[in-house]
């Protein structure tokens, strides 16, 4: 018992330095901003568009009015089809991209994050001057006579699905690619060597082996969408067609009610997958039991901790001293407060 209480001492260290950067991350960038703005949202708005310190549900009770019910309807709908757009351009994309040599793959990769390199604010300023009346699509198109007058293609929907498109592109092509690059090749082959086409191949064997890149692409295009309020000001004209552009209105309250409703949403639509046996990221049936054969000997059994057991550390040992560390973490935080 001893030993074993000296092996979890002799432990603790590396355990804390493995989950002390990630837990203050998320307790300074994920925990405290959400309760800001839970608190925020019982507030009252001032008379300059701030918060007073005053106790009032009206932020709530503004969710259901119909304009708020409209902004948020239309939010869900354009993220829906951005997200949806994405998937259908970045998947034949991405699996082409997993195609070509590594070399090009790699410079193809680069291409694709470059633009992050500069802000989207002006990128979309770009696209902007592009497209509109007196913009170089306009004006090469009537220098060439297939039209006669400009088209309005800026300050419409259209043109704000299409910043939104063009803006989380990246998001749905990499983790496509990730997961197409993992692809058992074996089993396509044996589906064609069995007489299947490529749409039931595609359907059957592709498709499902791939669902864990596509939902994660889907859920990193449609969850920013709901909040890319710029987009729609550059490309929409500002008119209030997404989520976080009531806070155009300038009431920080309501804002705060919207956000705390918006994440209690997408927390309780996970809930539903995990009572029913769903994992989410990967997208299939949770097994309830792995089953290792007897000859693979120091096979991972629970990838979920895979720290632990290179670690030379059993699963209920790992949780203690995680949460053992956790604790020994909070505790250093609260002295350098003091």
């Amino acid at each position: 018992m001893k030993e074993k209480k000296k092996k979890e001492k002799k432990n603790t260290l590396p355990i804390l330095c493995m989950v002390g950067p990630t837990s203050l991350w998320l307790l300074f960038f994920l925990l405290i901003p959400l309760i800001y703005v839970v608190v925020i949202s019982f507030m009252t708005k001032g008379a300059y568009g701030g918060v007073v310190g005053k106790f009032s549900i009206d932020s709530y009770k503004k969710i259901f009015d119909p304009l708020y019910l409209t902004v948020m309807w239309k939010s869900v709908v354009m993220a829906f089809e951005t997200s949806v757009i994405c998937l259908i351009i970045s998947y034949p994309f991405a699996y082409m991209l997993c195609k070509v040599p590594d070399k090009i793959r790699g410079m193809l990769t680069l291409l694709i994050m470059l633009p992050f390199w500069v802000n989207g604010l002006i990128r979309l300023n770009g696209w902007s001057n592009i497209l509109r009346d007196s913009g170089f699509v306009n004006t090469l198109l009537m220098k060439i006579g297939i039209i006669d007058q400009p088209i309005q293609m800026m300050y419409s929907e259209g043109a704000v699905l299409f910043g939104m498109v063009y803006t989380f592109f990246p998001f749905m092509v990499l983790p496509l690619t990730s997961s197409i690059s993992k692809l058992d090749h074996s089993l396509v082959e044996a589906s064609y060597d069995l007489g299947a086409r490529k749409i039931k191949t595609f359907i059957r064997v592709i498709l499902p082996m791939t669902l864990p890149g596509i939902f994660a692409g889907t859920i990193q295009v449609f969850i920013p969408s709901l909040g890319a309020f710029f987009i729609s000001d550059v490309m929409g004209g500002g008119s209030p067609q997404l989520f976080d552009q009531i806070r155009i209105l300038r009431n920080v309250a309501s804002a705060g009610a919207l956000g705390a409703h918006k994440a209690l949403t997408f927390q309780l639509g996970q809930s539903p997958l995990h009572r029913v046996g769903v994992d989410p990221c990967r997208c299939g049936k949770v097994p309830h039991r792995v089953e290792v054969p007897a000859g693979l000997v120091g096979a991972r059994q629970n990838p979920g901790f895979e720290p632990f057991h290179q670690l030379g550390i059993d699963r209920p040992a790992g949780i203690k001293l995680f949460a053992h560390g956790l604790l020994s973490l909070c505790h250093c935080v609260k002295r350098l407060i003091q």
